[in-house]
């Protein structure tokens, strides 16, 4: 954690302890008129201009949640409550109470914008009844959102029908909506920006209003629910279920209902996902490591052991942990492709059908054998399911993984909601329209550049992300340099590399930069950014910069802030564009806070590292 933060969070955590409470001053008399307002901790001085407030009303016995910022509302009065087998809990309430709590939280992942983190909250537990019948809400504001889940706190088994949580985002609003697959629960479509009644969109849901944005996703799922997405009815948004029932042991708690609130660095850069998941079930977690990997399926399918073995060396030779065999190996080969690879310090992942560990006996029979094999994780695929049974489903393999010491990667799966919190070992997720899709073959289109650009704001903010980034030869739309940077837009625990190892040596300028981008990050900023037109996000390591820049639209001389990187003289290493369409490298020298300009082609882009050496110094190392 920076110091800065960590100033911020002692700061927030002390005035807050000294004012008391997370519902204003005026709760006392706002309890007799049924309105509530949370405000975030008092943290930093002229921070709580800038953060969030949650107003809850109940009104003729129905109870609304509104958000506000500043002076713009983000959240129209929505919709609160939870009908189950036994009671509808969405009417006729009778508030009996409250209770106010100050949530500070330290904890550290293995992936992730950043490995260490600090959250401060309010949380106010709004206590309703509906006769017999119990039901908690409960509300954490802080500077980076607002979230709130339900709470039946009987001890018994609960039966929830249906959500009457909704989200009544202003008219006027720009959206970035990924339309919900129900066929395959992939999350790989292209994000719309006009909301269609009756269509079903999945997590994350983007919206800028006025001056704030507003990312709207779910954290903590696990096997007493199912996930979640949204369906617009033509004003509003209303949470659906993946289930006719979600039925678990009481007290039940619901995934957080999860809203990232602020300008578009705040929402970027914000941890409130995984602030919300449970803690880590993996107390030793140093088995667990991030890196680079080649995968051979995109360039030249899983072939045999002498295909791999080619793969292996050239992991090697570049300096990378690791080697991903898909679907087709034979079990006859793995164990010598394993003992080969970590001959010459790289590990071996291999590919799995969900289907094939879908049961305890399987998961201790085929996880034990791939342990004995020397294997360090598995790609788990065509998971395509949001429901309960999946979830319960998850939550075995994940634990039966970290029981075996397997690293995992799930793909045709849903999106993580803070699971690599939880679960340190699951390392990415694909969940994304990724370049699979981008793999040569008849006929195939690009993608719209719009694509790249909306991931590092959408997808990616709820989680590691597997795109499998850098295949020059892939069908696309941008330039070499541009997709390039992809290795540090986007951010994935394990980031595969999927390009054939011939595409790769004759791009040996490329080939410099991979050998030394990390995939595990200590912070990430937003150095500019525009949804669907411009993507610019520093992520540090250890004391160097790593830049990703990607823009739509025609060449130009592309020039951003460099205010991160804090103080004194600076090494730019820059891989970008060239008229010859190759990426090209070349080095200069900026002073922290001054502008970095780069030429950059049409859809074109640039990495960059950035380190302090002496002037007599030409290279980062």
């Amino acid at each position: 954690m920076g110091s800065r933060k960590r100033t911020a969070l002692l700061a927030a955590v002390c005035a807050a302890a000294a004012a008391g409470g997370a519902v204003s001053t005026t709760a006392a008399h706002a309890a007799q008129s049924g309105e509530w307002r949370v405000t975030a901790p008092q943290g930093e001085v002229g921070t709580q201009a800038a953060a969030p407030e949650a107003v809850v009303r109940l009104d003729k016995n129905k109870l609304t949640l509104s958000v506000k910022r500043g002076g713009t509302t983000v959240l129209e009065p929505s919709a609160l409550g939870i009908r189950t087998a036994d009671a509808d809990l969405t009417s006729d309430l009778r508030f009996v109470g409250l209770d106010n709590r100050l949530v500070h939280d330290e904890y550290t992942t293995t992936t992730g914008r950043r490995l260490k983190h600090a959250y401060v909250g309010s949380e106010t537990t709004f206590h309703l009844q509906r006769k017999a019948s119990r039901l908690d809400v409960v509300v954490r504001v802080s500077d980076d959102g607002v979230a709130y889940r339900y709470v039946l706190p009987d001890q018994r088994w609960a039966t929830v029908l249906e959500e009457a949580s909704e989200f009544d985002v202003p008219d006027g609003a720009s959206n970035f909506l990924l339309p919900y697959d129900n066929g395959r629960s992939d999350y790989e479509s292209a994000h719309v920006r006009t909301p269609e009644k009756g269509v079903e969109y999945g997590y994350p849901s983007l919206f800028q209003v006025k001056d704030t944005w507003l990312l709207l996703a779910e954290s903590d799922l696990d096997g007493r629910y199912g996930g979640s997405r949204i369906t617009y009815d033509g004003a509003k948004y209303k949470l659906t279920l993946p289930d006719p029932a979600e039925t678990a042991q009481g007290p039940l708690s619901t995934p957080w209902r999860t809203m990232i609130v602020g300008d578009l660095a705040t929402v970027t850069e914000s941890d409130l996902i995984t602030d919300l998941a449970s803690p880590s079930k993996i107390a030793d977690t140093s088995w667990i490591k991030p890196g680079r990997a080649v995968w051979s399926w995109w360039g030249d399918g899983t072939g045999n052991l002498d295909l791999q073995k080619k793969y292996a060396d050239y992991a090697a030779k570049q300096g990378y942990q690791y080697n991903l065999v898909d679907s087709g190996w034979a079990a006859d080969w793995i164990p010598p492709l394993v003992q080969h690879s970590k001959a010459k310090g790289v590990d071996t992942w291999i590919w799995v059908r969900w289907q094939t560990i879908d049961t305890d006996s399987e998961r201790e029979r085929l996880f034990a054998q791939y342990k004995s094999w020397g294997v360090v994780g598995l790609k788990i695929d065509f998971v395509e399911s949001d429901g309960q049974d999946r979830m319960r489903w998850y939550d075995s393999v994940l634990a039966a993984a970290a029981k075996y010491q397997l690293m995992l990667n799930f793909h045709g799966a849903p999106i993580p909601r803070g699971t690599e919190r939880t679960w340190p070992n699951l390392m990415s997720v694909e969940a994304v329209k990724g370049a699979e899709g981008t793999k040569p073959r008849p006929g195939r289109e690009p993608f719209p550049i719009e694509h790249y650009l909306t991931l590092p704001f959408t997808r990616n903010l709820t989680g590691p992300m597997d795109f499998t980034p850098v295949t020059f030869t892939g069908v696309r739309p941008n330039s070499d340099a541009a997709e390039l940077a992809l290795g540090v837009l986007y951010e994935s625990g394990v980031q595969h590399f999927a390009d054939k190892v011939d595409s790769y040596t004759a791009y040996p300028v490329a080939e410099q930069f991979l050998r030394g981008v990390p995939t595990a990050w200590d912070e990430t900023r937003l150095v500019a950014g525009d949804p669907g037109k411009l993507a610019v996000i520093a992520r540090r390591s250890g004391t160097t910069w790593f830049l990703g820049a990607n823009v739509a639209g025609e060449a130009r001389d592309l020039s951003v802030p460099s205010g991160f990187l804090g103080t004194g003289e600076w090494l730019v290493e820059l891989y970008h564009d060239s008229p010859t369409g190759k990426v090209t490298f070349d080095t200069k020298r900026i002073r922290a806070g001054d502008a970095l300009a780069v030429p950059v082609a049409r859809n074109g882009g640039y990495a960059a590292r950035l380190c302090q050496v002496p002037p007599t110094v030409a290279s980062c190392g």
